[in-house]
This record gives structure tokens, C-alpha cells and sequence, in this order.
């Protein structure tokens, strides 16, 4: 160090030589040569030792700074060196810090200040902060305790300092606050941040050191979203001031730039505020609240601010002025000084002196030199303002009020540039050299240069017709689509044809669409979408908005100020009821620029807007991508990630007053696909045009909607705000979206269908909101009163399609919301308002409404909210209201509140949400039109779990009848009693109901399950009644018909008995014979019609009957001649069922059954000619009669059959003929006893083993197709889907005729033909399997009761009769038997050898039971294609008056809900045609509700329009049908190809009126069972 000093002094000695000494004195001094110049070395060493201390001073000073940054960082928690940087993304959604309303904790300092500015809360500077040391305290006041006598008192009193901890500043300076966040925000958040500190007034960083480095950063980037709107002042004339509007980074002005030397007493930035805003801080000061000495990130930071004029005469300056302020000791900031200096207009420099050898008289000489104008302010002097020479001005501030200097000030500077000045530009700040340019970022370049690619193409063209060239998809052909596609829900004339047509238009669109798709400028835009990272990729966004804004500003104002004084003019001549051409060519003029200024808006939503409809157009054609062409089928992806990331989204195209439903449905699922089906709560909000929505939403969350003036919301933008991690255990959903809308009564669209735009509007936002915020602006009550009327029409259509959204009214600008009075009146006033229009709307509406409660759940207490007006005085220069953050952060608590008790919905219910609203907004009638998706999906899901809740209480009832009905059968039970039936089934029915109620509370849906809850209790309750009294009602019928045989069932031991005994006699008595089967079986025959007669010797045989004579003996009762019986005596086609419920298989038949049935017959003709008021001939009843007689002919005959069967003694006899002839010949050929009764045995097991395994088959099978059939798994609706597409593979006319006049009956043929399917070739092996199970069952059952039997009997010594009835009573249960007599059996003493005999039989009856034929199963008490018909048939069949549909409700009655089908018909298909015609009506009863055309019910001749038809009559009105305009296909198709078969049918024809429109005819098959999975999936 030494040896550079010596070196460094030498050097600096002869650069000094020649230089004289000064003296103290100053004179010089005449020495010798060699003491001259050690003097001189002297000299040097001194200086260069005084700067070297003055370096190293410096450089302790900036190390004890970094050490003092350091520990601020460390308490403002930002210590971490590889902390990932603040983002948008972090502030962008619901979290903790919005709800503490306390203190804030030094940790937390960062967060809640960036929270209040987001809020645009101006005091966010000012934020109270929770002092750890403090307990219960503002401020902690220090005692000092070390001076005892007076003296001492007197030595504290005079002291100047006290040295204890306490006094040392504790909280940290607000600035800091600011700049720390400044500098650990990524660039995206400080352009956030920046911007809202412009709105809130307050300067902004423009030069900013690196607290580490100490490197200069220009944050050019931060101020790229800033627009500032200012008048110019008209001194000369009392004209207007010039409205200017522009980004403020090309804004050329004049920049007065302020700095300090040393530390005056005076404040700069203080006495800067009086000149720019007298009542507001816009540069913090050292007087502002909060502040503290200790400032460690301001020293050498230049902050920048605008002075905006308002064009009055009181305006400070007539121009816009930028006020520059360099923070700290300008001499310590050198660099910064010098830059600033370079780049002002004027200079203004405070110092403490004006002294000759101070260290700042070196800087204010070098200004004074400086051709620039300054002006010298200096604090310890009291001078008046003194203009030294032109430019040049003096002022002392001593002894002198802020306000004077203030004033004196404004003056010198509006003089000085009055003249030739230079302008400032804030974007050349970045040419300087030393400066690090934050826009320099490789990530922002990349981002610029994509986005001036883009822009290029558009330099030098007329704004206005920038769209038509480069975005032509959105333009007039997007129009003419949306015109179109609403003529499609508005019919006139031929409907069927008409919207063919218009298909054929929007079809033909589309095409035209994709042919100009894709521009360069599209091409650019996606190519950049695709290609860049994701921070590329918001650079370029950022900056296209930017670079295109630059380009349509100054055209977009001067078209609003040319609308503007044209409205003010329309206005006038209204006013005075002018009614002449002048007001009319003013109108026409004012339309013409609405359409000009409506071309002339072009930002980057119009971009998207473009990209949705390429879109949709090569969706709608399925257009392949030709080469150079963009993959169009990436849009919606591209665009989902762009949502997710929190970009606005264009719900609604308000240019064209359309929702592109392909487009964002797609969108959605691309959000779904990439965030999950996550679920929401919806908030949007509606609201007068100007009233502050898009402010208030992007206040109150952040966000980014459009709001300043030439760029008002049009339409409906949506935007995803995340719920933070730790407020997940608060909500059930993961996000808000918010939905952001035009303001209704727009000037744009005045005297252009306004009110149906509104109402439409208002219907969308409230039905797709969760809560809708309606915003009410002023005390305006005609404004209020238009706007309310809107809402409560909208909020009536949503009660009455049960959408149940909630409300929360804002009522903005109100001059004084302190007043509690006030608000109360004003409360008042509103639900007055609110009451009155729900009456009105009631009545338009047609339901009862007597208040606004009545409509949605409102408390006027609650659910209003009034905010201060948004600015603290007038703009430009006002800050915003504090007030108005305090209302904004409230409000944001009660939505957060409410929506803590919702649950939201999912993004996939959002998705058909949407397409759901729209579609019946399509429509003149919205509540008849509106089809809730949603709500059907969770209907049809409740309907699948009603049918799984029934099938399992109808198994269990059948396995409980199948054990109650063998009981009845072996003849161990004679009665059973409800209660018992009850008991039974009350395990399965309990777990059923907790089952649902689990359903109903646990649901996700569980808010819109509510509403059928009650209805679905008490169904299920009359299910398991129903089901259970059917099943008394069947055994009942077997204990009658077990009644009934009694005395022949009392008789058959005796006859089984004496059988046996004669059987066995005969045996012995040929014993020793040897017979041959031939010679055996005639001995037999021989004796057994003797025994036969000897046994039914007492018994009178039952007679055949001679339903024949019969008939003709009811005829002539009834009066009829018989040549007219003879004459007439023809086969007819149908029967009457009310002989098939007489008891003729029980009771056996009687002659009064056919005189009953004649009785019904004869009385149903009279009524029908009373009815029609003709008489028919006698010989139509008798021809009636006779085939009624023919059809009831067969059932009565094999019922009598049954019956005889059952009770006859020969016919029992009869039939057991083979069974003894079997005994005898056993005996016969010498078998034991024990062989004879096991076979015998064996043969009655037979009948009871298959009858049990078959019926529980047949159990399992149906079960089993119920839950894996997918045609059965379902509910109603789900079984119709697969009807209609076996009919269409099939495509028999035959079948298809009978669906649709008998659509149940078909549908049991359907079930029959699928499970025989199932059974015999689909399923056969797994059919096989659950018979084999079923016979391994009761194989298993068999022999355990053979092996007990056995053991017990050998152990007990017992006899045959304890073996039968032991064996006996442990199948008792499980198997229907006869019983055997053991006396014919007595010799039986081995009882192992009769069980090996009768496992022998059993081995035979199993391997035949496992080998037989499913056939065999329709012949048995349990069929599993009626089971299967009980359970799905037993729903609703009513038919669509129009098309003849059948309702698709899996309840049978569903009252209140109307009748329903997912899609109707033409009704050609029923054989419908138009009036006095043979013409085929083809129309779809879809498509005529939503025409002008008209019909005629059966008993009026009054036409009734289709779009009322629910007014004529109650068949009508118990469907509800909405308009529908998809293709349809399936029954088009079906028309097509049946085409000639239908008129044969119906004797019609497809002509004229009924001539089938060509598209139909392109549909093939396959597009028509598509078409059934598209519109099924629908439901």
C-alpha cells in the first residue's frame, strides 16, 4: 500500500509542478527550488490521502448501506437470495390476507401491501404494522429512571439525546415497503404494480439502483400499460380544451426535474406535491404518516410523475407536464444527476446554501453554464425570486410558506415553458448509455419481436379496415351466421323446409369462413401461441395489446369525441320534440359512426375472437388443413392455457350478440382436460353502461377486464380466479370465474332492439351466475328503475326454470354513504322498486309474485351495499377513494361468504350451463324453451340409483316369495299376513333408506337432488308396499288355488298309498314268472283301470266345457235373432282382459263369465254412439261379440284345463300311471324296498330339484343381465336408446310400426328377444355357469340332508318313517315334495344302502340337470324376461300428443314433473298430415313450438299456436317440449328409408306440402344411431 501511495504521490506531483502553492493566506510564497517542490509532493500526498479517506468513507458507507438492506429484507422476509420471484399469479387469487382487518405483522408487510394496491387503496402506503414488543399498545412511551434529584431533572430536560433502544425507529419506512416488492417482482407484477400505483396517483420508479449491485435499471417495461388522458387549456378562446389520450411512453412533454445537494431543511418532495396535487401525496415526503429516518432502497431512485390538465381554467398548467424527483443527496447519486439533467426540460435544484467552495456550488456552476433552464431553491436564504439572466432563477425558501414558493414556482416554469423547450419521452430513456433497460430481458425481446412480426402487417393500413382484411371469419360472414341460426329458432311458413334452408346458409357460411381463414396475421399469431415458452408467450401477448392499442388510440378518440358531440346534438333536438328530417338525418348520422367506431376497435380479444370462429368453421365442415394452413384443431388448447394462466376469456361476441358454443365448449374441455372437471363458483355482474363493473372486478380481484373509456367490456368476458391452498378447507370449490358484461341500455346499440338485447343479456349472466352482483350507478331513480326492471324479469325466468342463483346490489357513486339514515331511505326505496317490478313481471311472466323475495332469497339489509364515488375529487389528477377500496374489500368479503356456503358446480356443468341458457335465449319464449342439462344429468343418474334401490328390493322380495311359496306348497302354511311380508323385506328396505338418504346428503349435486328427494322417499315407500302386497296378492292365489284341491290333495296319500300296495301285490304275485318288458306291461294295463276305478269310485269326474254352445245360449239372452248369429259369426282380431281376471284356473269356469263379458261389450257400444252420436247396426255387436267370445276362447279352455287338471281325481290318477308302472316292474325283477323307494324317492326330488334350481336361475340371470346388460343397467331412457338402435340395424318396418303404436309392448318383446339372446348365443356360457352353480347348490343341500338323515336315524335305530320325515324336514324349506308312505317300506333296515340309492338318483337328476336345455325355463313359475319386464317396464308410456313419442320417466307416475323425451319425431312417422289433405306433415314438434304455426285439437276447432301449445287442454299441457335445432337424424332417416312403406301404411303421401327435403335424404345408418348416443349423451 505504501509503495502506491510513493507512486501515485510522484505522479500526482508532476502533474502539479507548474501549478502554483496557495497558502492559507493565498498568496505565494518564493522559495528555493527544492523546497518548492517538496512543498509541492506535500501538497499532493494531502489531496490524494483526503480522497483516498473519502473513498474508503464511501465505501464503508455502502457496505454498512448493504448491510442495513440486508436486515430490512430479512424482516420483510425476502432474505432468501434464490427466492423465486413475486409473480401475478400469486395475487391473482382468493386468499387469507384479504380477510384480516387487524395489524399487519412485519412479515406480511409485502403481500398486504401489494393486496391494498391491487385494490387501488392509496393508503397502502400507510399500513399499520403489529409491533412484536408492544402488548395491548399503540405506542410504547420510554421512562427514564436514572436521575433521582432536581438537578438531574434539570440535565435530562436540557439533554439532546437519549440513548436507549426504545427511541430508535422501529417500524419499517413505507418506501421501503415499496421498493422491496419493486425489486423481488418479476417483470409482469411490477407492470401491475406500476400501473396501479399511476391510478392511485403516485409517482412511479423510473431510475432504480440495484440495493446489491448498486447497477441502474430503467423499468422501461413497467410503464407500458399506462395511458394518461389529459386537456390541453385554451387560453385564447373559451373553447374546449383538446382531449389527448395516449400511452404514456410515447407521450412527448416537458420534464422539470427536481433534486437536492446535501440536506436542506426544506422538503422537495413536499414542496413537488403542492405543484402537481395540493391534497395529495404524490411523491412520500419525510412528513407523510408512517415515515422514519431510516430510508435504506430510496437514496438515488428517480421517480417520475405526470401533471394532467383537465381543459378548466384553474388548471396548474395548461399542458401535461412530467415532474422527475431524484431521491437522497444528489451528490451521492451522480450518475442518476447527470442522465436527468441531460434528458430536462428544466431544472430545479434545492440546496441548503449558496456558498463559494461548498461541495454542491461545483454542480449549481455547472448548471448555471448549462443552456438549459434552472431554477435555484435555496433553503437557508430568504430571497425573492430573482431571473439572474434568461432561464436562470434564484429563490430563497426561508421564512416562507410551502404554498407561496408553490405558487411562485408554478408561474416561473409556465413561463419558462411557454417558450422553446426540449421534450421528454420516457422510451428514449433507454438509449442511454450505463442504464440496464429491464425491456432488454431475452424473454421480453423474443416476446417484442413476435408481436411486431405480427403488427408489421398492419402499419400504414386504415384502422377500420383492419378486421375486414386480416380477421374476415368475425366480420359480416360471422353476422349472417348469427342472423341465420336465430331464424332458426323463429319459423314461418313450411318449417321443415325453412330450416333446411337456413341449415344449408349456415352450413354454406362456414364453408366460405374456412375458405378466408387464416390471414398472416392469424397465421403469425398462432405460429407465436405455439412456438414460444410460456413467459415468451405473455411478453407477446402483452406487447401485441400494446403495439396494437398504439395503433387505433388516436383514431378511436376522435371518433368518440365525434359521437359524442353528435349525441349531445340528437339530444337537443329530442328535447325540444323535434320530430322533423334534421333529427332523423342526426340518428342516421349517429349510426353511421357507432359502425365506424365499432370497426375502429381492435384489440387482442378480437384475435381470440378470430381463432374461435376458424374454429368453428372447420369444426362444423371438418375441413382437413390444407398445407401452410394452421392446426385449427390446437385452438382450443391454446386458448385453455391462456384461461388458465388468468387471461380474460370472450364468452359472449357482444359485437355480435352471439355465444360461439362450439368454441367455448371446446375450450372448456381443453380447461377440463388440463385442470380436471374442477369445480367453480360463478360470479358475474350486471350494470348500466359506464358504472364501474370492470373497475370494481379488477379492483376487488385483480384482474385484467378493458375499462378505460374507448374500450368499454362489450358482450361477456369470463376470467379463472384460483382459491388459494389454505382457503381450499374454506370452499368447495377450486375457483371463481368471474363473468364481466357490457352495461345494459349501451349507447351503442340505442334504438337497435335495445331492451331484448338487455333482457337477453341479463338472462345469460344471471342463469349462468352463481350470485350476480347488480351494479346500480347514481341516484338516477328512471336509471334505477330501467335497469331493476332487467334484472327482476331475468331473475323471475330463473325461479321459474328452477335456477336459483343469489343477488348482491351495489349502488355506486352515492354522494354520502356514511349516513345511516340515508341508506336506510334509500334500502326502503329500493325494495319498493324491487317489489313493484316483481308484481309486473309476475304477471308478464304468469306466475304469483307479490315482492322481490318471493322471486330469489334477498334481504334488503344484507344484499345491498353502497360504495363512495371512485375519484377523491375531479380527474385527471384524482387519486381514487378510499372509501370506494374499503367498499370494494367489504363487498369481496360478503361474495366470499356467500360462496363459502356453496358448492359451486363443475366446469363440465358450467360447459352445458352455458349451451343450455343460450340455446333457449334463442327462443321467443325463454322459460318453455330453457332445457336444463345439468339438472337432467342428475335427474337421469337419480333415476339409474332409483332402479338399483328397486332391483334390490325386488330380488330379495322373489327370494322370500320362492321360500313362502314352497311352504305354501308342502302345505306348512295357510296364510300370510302383511306385517310377516313386512318384516321380512325390512332389512333390505332399511339399508335401502339409508342408502338414500346417504344419496341425497352426500351428493356432490345434493343442492339440486333436494328437490326430488321428498318425491323419491315416498316412491320408494310405495314401491316396497306395492311390491310386497303383489307378492301377498300371488300367494294368496297359491293358498286359494291349495284350498281349492284340498279335498283331492286330502285324498292323495290314499291313492299314492293303495297304488304302491297294489303295485307291489301284483309284483309278488309274478314274481316267479318270467316276463318280458312287453308281457310286464301288459299286466299292468290289465289291473290299473280297475284300480283307477276303484279308486275314484266316490268322485264325480269334472266335464269338459262347450264354450260354443255357451256362446250362442249368452246371444240369445241378449236379444239377438239367430240368423243374424249365423250370418255375422266371423273371427275377430282383439279381446277384452276382463274374463282374464276371473279365477278360471282356480274355481274352474262359469256361463256367468261369458254373460259379464257380453254385459261390458254391449255397454261400451252404447256409450261410444252416445259419444259420436250415431247408432251402429246390431250386426256390428254381434260380430263384436262373437270375436271377443273367439279370443277369450283359447284362455278359457286351457284355464279350464288347469283347473281339472288340479282337482280332477281320474286326471290325478291318470297321470301317475308311470310312475307305478315303474314300481311294479322294479318289484318285479327283484329289486329290495330300499331300491324301489329311493327310485321313488328320487322321481318326486326330480320335479321339486328343478323347479327350485330353474326359479333361482332365473333370479340370478335376471340379476345378473340387470347389472351387466348395458341395455338393462340403466334407467328408461337408457333402454329406449338401445330399442331404437336394434330397430335401426334391423330396419323392419314391421317392427318399427309396432314401436310406435305400441311402444311398451314392443319394448317386452325387445327384453324377451335380448335375454333368450343373452341366454342361448351371447351369454350362453355365463348363463351355463349360473345354472351349474344353482345345481352344485342344491346337489349340496340334498346331500347334506341324506348324510344327517342317515347318521341320525342309525344312531336313533329308528325305522323308515323317522328316515322320510327326518329328510323330509330339512328340505321342507327349500323344495316342494309329496309324501311317501313308509308302511309298503318297512322291511327297510339298511339305511346306508337307501342313501347310496337315492345319491345314485340324485347323481342322474344333477349331470341331467346340468345338461338341459335353457328352453325348459319358460315352462316354470320364474321367467327372468318378466322379471326383468316387472322391473323396467314399470314406468311412464305416456305418449306426445304431436309425434306420439313415449315419455322416457323411469317413474311410472312422476307428477309433478311434465312428460319428457330427449328428442321428439316428425310426425309422419305417426302418420300425421296436414289438414284436408293427403299430405304428410313432416314437421318436427321440436321445431313448431318454436314457430308462428298453429293446430287443432280434437274437440275444438279454434287453432291454438304451437308456441302456446301447453294452453290447450291438460294433454298438452303435462308435456313440456323444447325447441330444438339439431339434425335429428335418426327419424329422417327412418322417413327416408321407409318411405314408400309409410304410405302404404297410413294411405298418405310425401307430396306437395309433405315432399321430403334433400338433406334427409343424405342421412345413412349409421349417422342415425350416432345421432342417438350424441342426443342421449345429451340428456
Amino acid at each position: 500500500m505504501s509503495v502506491t501511495i510513493k507512486l501515485d504521490a510522484v505522479n500526482i506531483g508532476k502533474t502539479s509542478l507548474h501549478k502554483p502553492y496557495i497558502g492559507e493566506r493565498g498568496g505565494n510564497m518564493d522559495k528555493n527550488p527544492n523546497d518548492k517542490c517538496i512543498s509541492q509532493n506535500t501538497k499532493c500526498f494531502f489531496i490524494y490521502l483526503q480522497k483516498s479517506m473519502k473513498i474508503s468513507e464511501e465505501l464503508d458507507r455502502k457496505k454498512k448501506c448493504q448491510m442495513e438492506i440486508k436486515m430490512l429484507l430479512d424482516r420483510l422476509h425476502f432474505q432468501d437470495k434464490n427466492q423465486q420471484k413475486l409473480s401475478p399469479a400469486d395475487f391473482l387469487q382468493i386468499n387469507l390476507s384479504m380477510k384480516q382487518d387487524h395489524d399487519t405483522s412485519e412479515k406480511d408487510l409485502a403481500r398486504t401491501f401489494l393486496q391494498k394496491l391491487m385494490m387501488l387503496d392509496y393508503r397502502t402506503r400507510y399500513i399499520p404494522v403489529q409491533d412484536s414488543h408492544e402488548v395491548n399498545t399503540v405506542m410504547s412511551i420510554p421512562i427514564l429512571e436514572n436521575f433521582d434529584t432536581n438537578d438531574d431533572d434539570l440535565d435530562c430536560l436540557f439533554s439532546t439525546s437519549v440513548d436507549i433502544d426504545e427511541l430508535k425507529d422501529t417500524h419499517v419506512h413505507p418506501m421501503d415497503v415499496q421498493m422491496a416488492v419493486f425489486h423481488y417482482s418479476d417483470n409482469f407484477l411490477k407492470q401491475s404494480m406500476v400501473t396501479k400505483l399511476s391510478q392511485c396517483q403516485y409517482a412511479l420508479p423510473l431510475l432504480v439502483p440495484d440495493p446489491l449491485t448498486m447497477d441502474i435499471e430503467f423499468p422501461l417495461w413497467t410503464f407500458r400499460q399506462i395511458i394518461k388522458t389529459w386537456k390541453v387549456t385554451q387560453v385564447q378562446d373559451d373553447s374546449n380544451g383538446v382531449m389527448t389520450c395516449m400511452p404514456i411512453c410515447k407521450a412527448e412533454t416537458p420534464m422539470v426535474f427536481f433534486f437536492r445537494l446535501d440536506s436542506p431543511s426544506v422538503s422537495k418532495s413536499e414542496l413537488m406535491n403542492t405543484m402537481i396535487n395540493n391534497r395529495h401525496s404524490t411523491f412520500f415526503h419525510r412528513n407523510c404518516p408512517g415515515s422514519t429516518k431510516s430510508c435504506y432502497l430510496m437514496d438515488g431512485v428517480a421517480e417520475i410523475a405526470w401533471y394532467c390538465p383537465a381543459g378548466k381554467h384553474n388548471d396548474a398548467f395548461t399542458d401535461c407536464i412530467a415532474f422527475c424527483n431524484l431521491h437522497g443527496d444528489a451528490l451521492l447519486s451522480e450518475k442518476q444527476r447527470d442522465i436527468l439533467i441531460e434528458k430536462s426540460s428544466v431544472n430545479v435544484v434545492l440546496a441548503p446554501t449558496l456558498k463559494k467552495g461548498h461541495e454542491s456550488s461545483i454542480v449549481i456552476t455547472n448548471l448555471y453554464k448549462n443552456p438549459e433552464p434552472l431554477i435555484i431553491l435555496i433553503a437557508d436564504d430568504d430571497c425573492n425570486a430573482i431571473q439572474m439572466k434568461k432561464g436562470k432563477y434564484k429563490m430563497g425558501l426561508k421564512d416562507r410558506s410551502l404554498s407561496d414558493v408553490s405558487e411562485q414556482l408554478k408561474k416561473i416554469i409556465a413561463e419558462v415553458l411557454s417558450g422553446q423547450h426540449k421534450s421528454f419521452q420516457l422510451e428514449t430513456m433507454a438509449q442511454v448509455s450505463g442504464v440496464r433497460v429491464d425491456e432488454d430481458d431475452i424473454f421480453c425481446q423474443k416476446g417484442k419481436s413476435a408481436a411486431m412480426k405480427l403488427v408489421d402487417l398492419l402499419q400504414d393500413m386504415d384502422v377500420t379496415k383492419i378486421k375486414d382484411k386480416f380477421l374476415p371469419c368475425q366480420g359480416k360472414l360471422w353476422h349472417d351466421w348469427c342472423k341465420t341460426n336465430k331464424e332458426l329458432y323463429h319459423h314461418k311458413g313450411q318449417t321443415e323446409e325453412e330450416k333446411s334452408n337456413n341449415l344449408k346458409k349456415l352450413m354454406k357460411i362456414r364453408q366460405d369462413q374456412c375458405t378466408v381463414s387464416c390471414s398472416e396475421v392469424m397465421k403469425l399469431f398462432i405460429e407465436s401461441l405455439s412456438s414460444l415458452s410460456s413467459t415468451e408467450k405473455e411478453y407477446f401477448l402483452k406487447w401485441t395489446q400494446i403495439l396494437i392499442d398504439a395503433l387505433s388510440s388516436n383514431e378511436l378518440l376522435t371518433i368518440l369525441q365525434t359521437y359524442d358531440k353528435k349525441w349531445s346534438e340528437v339530444l337537443i333536438l329530442k328535447k325540444k320534440h323535434d320530430k322533423s328530417d334534421v333529427l332523423n338525418s342526426k340518428q342516421t348520422e349517429l349510426e353511421q359512426i357507432s359502425k365506424t367506431l365499432q370497426s375502429a376497435s381492435f384489440g387482442l380479444e378480437h384475435i381470440f375472437r378470430e381463432m374461435g370462429q376458424i374454429y368453428e368453421a372447420h369444426e362444423s365442415v371438418q375441413k382437413q388443413r390444407k398445407r401452410g394452413q394452421t392446426d385449427w384443431t390446437k385452438y382450443p388448447e391454446l386458448a385453455a392455457e391462456l384461461m388458465i394462466s388468468g387471461h380474460p376469456v370472450e364468452l359472449m361476441d357482444g359485437d355480435a350478440g352471439h355465444v360461439p358454443l362450439k368454441w367455448i365448449s371446446s375450450l372448456l374441455n381443453e380447461v377440463i382436460r388440463k385442470l380436471g372437471n374442477r369445480r367453480l363458483f360463478v360470479l358475474s355482474v350486471l350494470g348500466v353502461q359506464s358504472s364501474g363493473k370492470s373497475t370494481m372486478l379488477n379492483a376487488m380481484f385483480g384482474l385484467q377486464f378493458a375499462v378505460s373509456a374507448g374500450r368499454c367490456t362489450k358482450g361477456a368476458f369470463m376470467q379463472l380466479v384460483k382459491v388459494s391452498k389454505e382457503m381450499t378447507t374454506e370452499f368447495r370449490f377450486d375457483y371463481i370465474l368471474v363473468v364481466d358484461t357490457e352495461g345494459l341500455r349501451a349507447l351503442e346499440l340505442a334504438g337497435n332492439s335495445t331492451l331484448h338485447h338487455d333482457n337477453e343479456l341479463a338472462t345469460f349472466v344471471v342463469g349462468l351466475g352463481n350470485m350476480t352482483l347488480i351494479n346500480i350507478f347514481g341516484e338516477n331513480p328512471a336509471d334505477m328503475q330501467d335497469v331493476l326492471q332487467i334484472v327482476v324479469h331475468a331473475f323471475m325466468r330463473m325461479k321459474k326454470v328452477r335456477l336459483s342463483p343469489s343477488c348482491v346490489f351495489v349502488h355506486q357513486n352515492v354522494s354520502d354513504i356514511a349516513a345511516a339514515e340515508k341508506n336506510m331511505d334509500g334500502k326502503r326505496r329500493l325494495q319498493e322498486k324491487l317489489d313493484q317490478m316483481a308484481q309486473l313481471a309476475a304477471k308478464e311472466e304468469g306466475c304469483n309474485a307479490e315482492c322481490f323475495s318471493d322471486v330469489i332469497a334477498f334481504d334488503v339489509q344484507k344484499d345491498v351495499k353502497y360504495f363512495a364515488q371512485l375519484w377523491e375529487g375531479s380527474p385527471p389528477m384524482a387519486p381514487p377513494n378510499p372509501g370506494y377500496s374499503e367498499s370494494v374489500q367489504d363487498l369481496k368479503k360478503i361474495i366470499v361468504s356467500k360462496a363459502s356456503q356453496s358448492a359451486g358446480i363443475t366446469l363440465s356443468q358450467f360447459n352445458n350451463k352455458i349451451q343450455d341458457l343460450w340455446n333457449a335465449l334463442m327462443n321467443e319464449h325463454f322459460v318453455f324453451s330453457f332445457k336444463n342439462t345439468l339438472e337432467i344429468a342428475v335427474y337421469r343418474k337419480l333415476e339409474v340409483q332409483y332402479g338399483n334401490w328397486t332391483w334390490s328390493l325386488r330380488s330379495n322380495m322373489l327370494s322370500i316369495e320362492n321360500k313362502l311359496y314352497t311352504r305354501i306348497e308342502n302345505g306348512k302354511l295357510d296364510q300370510v299376513e302383511l306385517s310377516y311380508l313386512f318384516e321380512e323385506i325390512s332389512k333390505t328396505y332399511e339399508q335401502i333408506k339409508e342408502d338414500l338418504t346417504t344419496y341425497f346428503d352426500d351428493e356432490r349435486d345434493k343442492e339440486m337432488l333436494v328437490q326430488w328427494r321428498g318425491r323419491f322417499e315416498s316412491k320408494i315407500k310405495e314401491f316396497n308396499e306395492e311390491l310386497v302386497r303383489g307378492v301377498k296378492r300371488k300367494l294368496d292365489e297359491v293358498i286359494q288355488q291349495k284350498a281349492a284341491c284340498k279335498k283331492l290333495d286330502d285324498k292323495k296319500p290314499e291313492f299314492e298309498n293303495k297304488l304302491l300296495q297294489k303295485s307291489k301285490e301284483l309284483a309278488h304275485k309274478l314274481k316267479d314268472k318270467d316276463k318280458d318288458e312287453e308281457e310286464l306291461e301288459k299286466q299292468f294295463n290289465s289291473v290299473w283301470s280297475v284300480w283307477v276305478g276303484e279308486l275314484t269310485a266316490d268322485t264325480k269326474p269334472i266335464q269338459d266345457i262347450t264354450l260354443e254352445d255357451d256362446q250362442l245360449t249368452v246371444l240369445e239372452e241378449l236379444g239377438f235373432e239367430w240368423d243374424l248369429i249365423n250370418a255375422y259369426n266371423v273371427q275377430g282380431k282383439e279381446s277384452l282382459d276382463a274374463i282374464k281376471r276371473k279365477p278360471v284356473a282356480v274355481r274352474g269356469y262359469r256361463l256367468t263369465y261369458l254373460q259379464e263379458m257380453a254385459k261390458i261389450v254391449k255397454e261400451k257400444v252404447t256409450e261410444f254412439e252416445l259419444k259420436n252420436k250415431y247408432t251402429l247396426k246390431k250386426e256390428f255387436t254381434v260380430d263384436l261379440l262373437l270375436y271377443v267370445f273367439h279370443r277369450a276362447q283359447g284362455w278359457l279352455s286351457e284355464s279350464h284345463n288347469k283347473f281339472k287338471e288340479n282337482n280332477d281325481a281320474l286326471t290325478y290318477v291318470e297321470n301317475k300311471k308311470i310312475r307305478y308302472y315303474n314300481i311294479f316292474r322294479s318289484f318285479c325283477r327283484g329289486n329290495s324296498s330300499a331300491v324301489v323307494l329311493g327310485e321313488l324317492i328320487c322321481e318326486k326330488l326330480k320335479v321339486s330339484l328343478v323347479e327350485a334350481v330353474w326359479n333361482k336361475s332365473a333370479i340370478d340371470l335376471a340379476g345378473e343381465m340387470r347389472c351387466s346388460f348395458p341395455a338393462f343397467s340403466g334407467n328408461r331412457l337408457n333402454l329406449e336408446k338401445h330399442v331404437l338402435k336394434l330397430l335401426a340395424e334391423e330396419e323392419n318396418f314391421d317392427h318399427f310400426i309396432t314401436y310406435i303404436r305400441h311402444p311398451r309392448k314392443h319394448v317386452e318383446s325387445f327384453i324377451k328377444r335380448e335375454v333368450k339372446k343373452y341366454i342361448h348365443t351371447d351369454h350362453k356360457d355365463k348363463a351355463a355357469n349360473i345354472l351349474k352353480r344353482n345345481v352344485e347348490d342344491i346337489n349340496k343341500l340334498v346331500k347334506q340332508a341324506l348324510f344327517m338323515t342317515t347318521e341320525e336315524v342309525k344312531t336313533q335305530n329308528g325305522e323308515t318313517e323317522t328316515w322320510l320325515d327326518k329328510f323330509w324336514s330339512l328340505l321342507k324349506h327349500e323344495l316342494t315334495f309329496d309324501t311317501i308312505s313308509s308302511q309298503n317300506f318297512s322291511d327297510i333296515n339298511n339305511f346306508d344302502f337307501l342313501k347310496e340309492e337315492v345319491e345314485k338318483g340324485l347323481a342322474r337328476i344333477i349331470n341331467e340337470m346340468n345338461n338341459s336345455s335353457f328352453n325348459k325355463m319358460t315352462t316354470f313359475r320364474m321367467k327372468p324376461d318378466q322379471i326383468l319386464i316387472d322391473q323396467l317396464c314399470k314406468c311412464c308410456w305416456v305418449k306426445c300428443p304431436f309425434c306420439g313419442a313415449a315419455c322416457t320417466n323411469t317413474l311410472e307416475d312422476h307428477s309433478p314433473d311434465e312428460h319428457s323425451v330427449p328428442f321428439h319425431r316428425s310426425t309422419a312417422v305417426s302418420g300425421r298430415h296436414h289438414r284436408h289433405s293427403e299430405d304428410m306433415s313432416l314437421e318436427f314438434c321440436t321445431t313448431n313450438v318454436a314457430s308462428d304455426r298453429s293446430f287443432y285439437t280434437s274437440d275444438s276447432e279454434q287453432p291454438v299456436l304451437y308456441k302456446l301449445y301447453h294452453t290447450a287442454g291438460p294433454k298438452y299441457a303435462s308435456w313440456r317440449i323444447t325447441p330444438d335445432v339439431s339434425k335429428l337424424a335418426y327419424w329422417k332417416w327412418f322417413v327416408c328409408r321407409f318411405q314408400e312403406q309409410l304410405e302404404d301404411h297410413y294411405k298418405l303421401k310425401f307430396e306437395n306440402k309433405g315432399e321430403i327435403p334433400d338433406d334427409w335424404k343424405t342421412y345413412s345408418k349409421e349417422e342415425a344411431i350416432q345421432s342417438l348416443d350424441e342426443m342421449y349423451m345429451c340428456e
